[in-house]
């Protein structure tokens, strides 16, 4: 029997397989012609594609490096190409396909190479993935672009505004944060809230809608979770268009939403920043957004507050103080320095107060004002207010042992309010006593009005310890808080110190103000008639300390008899007049 060559049997048994394979397959010819193609590509691409420009049926022409790897493959020179494509068919209708194509082996009459093309119809599981990417780019519930989705337009949004010509090349944001959602949603519970945020979102994305003058034809509006919003506008004009922006979405958030048959009443604080793109990123512009919306709830809610870089600024540096303060007391950039407390009557020093400054490598010599505030804050103002007081003490001592003979100096030290309540003030107080040999009756707290009138409880019983210790109890700022003239009489308190408002009333000498000095003599002899002692802060002329001594007021402070100065300096008013400014 003649047997049939083997390669010949072979090549059949290949061209059957390579027939029925349901996976669309075509050879491509060393020419870029299809040469044969199975019946699964014909009925993919809706026609007989023998003879025809491989290249042009598979899309691989609009690309460049995409038509020289076609081009090397079909040589030999590269291995494979693989791309995806989006195709037409025969009757004009798309598909987005995965493209394959890998040469085949020299031909045993050694002719040209040509290529296997395999094209892969992934059109449905496109088609999946940009639905499984809109369910993780927008949001559950108000069906708006979530924060993944904002932050890559913000990004994209700001690289394009930086390089693209005939753009303004600027960008701007609004930073939404509901008011009173939190209260709708404890009270009502999360289906009513829920519902009110969908209705939201349907006011500023027609408020953007009605605003669409950036490219795309309008602001983008996303939730970037809870009861945050943000809308951003790419091109934007100027800080104008921003402002109005953020005028007509604060106006439509405070009309009543009716849900399920309940009139809701919210609104919104809104920080707004519009900058060039150009030296600016999105995470840059997302925290001047964040800083400029605490703003806008700090002024009061139910506003919106443009970005102020001034502002910013002033908040920069409190938080490098912030983060500093702490190790700052460790490594000692603290300095205690003392005003004296200077007897009206005879002009001869009573004590002095003690004043903390910090010297800090950055910003300079910052008085209490500067960080005062922030210590109490962060806790900090506890362990600072030891040292100070541990600091005073040992130093009004030092005064007395090298002065013997002179009349012993009060120091006075001020308290914040949560010295009191966060540590052991009493226990504090009495341990520096005891380390420093300090006299009781030597040292004088201040609390400011605010702070003592509304004592109860532990801070009240810690005044009365304290005073019961012999420490003298002060009120600082008299006359700017509570006034609770009737609760004062119950305070453990000795001394009352006037608020510099009062005092300032009384420097222009050719015109007083009668009832500046009315309300002083009121003040001083009602604190007279209680036992109590009244220093008048800031004392600046003259003409004041005599207007001050003739009402009765008792010690004076303030420039006229010297800044704050180091401890050094105060030695010589030791049994002294005044010290020169």
């Amino acid at each position: 029997m003649s047997g049939t060559p083997e390669g010949t049997g072979s090549g059949r048994d290949y061209r059957a397989a390579f027939d029925a394979a349901h996976h669309p397959m075509a050879v491509v010819g060393a020419d870029g012609l299809v040469t044969v193609a199975n019946p699964a590509f014909a009925g993919l691409f809706g026609t007989d594609p023998a003879g025809r420009r491989a290249a042009d049926l598979a899309g691989l022409t609009a690309d460049q490096d995409i038509r020289r790897t076609y081009r090397d493959v079909l040589a030999g020179r590269e291995r494979r190409l693989c791309c995806t494509r989006r195709v037409k068919r025969a009757d004009g209708r798309t598909f987005w396909a995965e493209i394959v194509l890998t040469p085949l082996p020299d031909g045993p009459d050694g002719g040209e190479r040509g290529a296997l093309l395999c094209v892969t119809d992934i059109s449905d599981r496109r088609e999946l993935g940009a639905r499984l990417r809109h369910l993780e780019m927008h949001d559950a519930v108000t069906r708006l672009p979530n924060r993944a989705l904002f932050f890559e337009r913000l990004s994209a949004a700001v690289e394009a505004a930086s390089y693209e010509r005939g753009a303004t090349g600027r960008i701007g944001l609004c930073y939404l944060d509901l008011d009173g959602f939190k209260a709708v949603n404890d009270t009502l519970g999360h289906r009513i809230g829920d519902r009110l945020l969908i209705a939201v979102a349907d006011r500023l994305t027609e408020c953007a809608r009605n605003a669409g003058t950036a490219r795309g034809g309008g602001p983008l509006v996303a939730r970037l979770g809870g009861d945050e919003f943000a809308v951003l506008v790419e091109e934007s004009t100027g800080t104008e268009q921003l402002a109005d922006l953020a005028r007509s979405l604060l106006a439509s958030l405070q009309l009543p939403f009716d849900i399920d048959g309940q009139r809701l009443a919210v609104s919104a604080s809104i920080g707004v920043v519009e900058r060039s793109a150009a030296g600016t990123s999105a995470t840059g512009l997302m925290q001047a957004a964040d800083t400029t919306l605490y703003w806008a709830k700090e002024d009061g809610k139910a506003r919106w507050t443009l970005f102020d870089p001034e502002r910013n600024a002033h908040r920069m540096t409190r938080q490098a103080l912030s983060s500093s303060l702490r190790p700052a007391l460790e490594r000692g950039e603290f300095a205690v320095e003392y005003q004296p407390l200077v007897g009206l009557a005879d002009g001869v020093t009573r004590g002095v107060e003690a004043l903390v400054r910090w010297h800090h490598p950055r910003f300079g010599t910052l008085p209490p004002n500067r960080f005062i505030g922030i210590a109490e804050e962060d806790g900090s103002i506890v362990e600072l207010g030891r040292w100070v007081l541990r600091t005073a003490c040992g130093q009004a001592r030092r005064w007395q042992l090298d002065h013997p003979g002179a009349r012993p100096l009060f120091v006075s030290v001020n308290v914040a309010v949560r010295q009191v309540w966060d540590s052991d003030l009493v226990a504090d107080v009495a341990r520096t006593l005891e380390e420093t040999g300090l006299e009781p009756r030597l040292l004088q707290l201040e609390l400011t009005e605010s702070a003592v009138m509304g004592s109860a409880g532990r801070p009240l019983q810690a005044l009365q310890d304290l005073s019961d210790m012999g420490v003298r109890i002060a009120i600082d700022d008299f006359g700017t808080g509570y006034s609770n003239l009737a609760y004062l009489s119950r305070l453990p308190v000795s001394a009352l110190k006037l608020d510099g408002s009062f005092v300032r009333g009384f420097q222009d000498e050719a015109h007083p103000n009668p009832a500046d000095e009315t309300i002083v003599a009121a003040l001083v002899e009602l604190a007279h008639r209680l036992g109590l002692t009244v220093t008048a802060e800031c004392v600046e002329t003259a003409g004041q300390a005599a207007r001050l001594r003739r009402i009765g007021c008792d010690t004076g402070q303030g420039w006229l008899y010297s800044r704050a100065v180091p401890p050094e300096r105060i030695a010589e008013l030791v049994g002294l007049t005044a010290l020169p400014a």
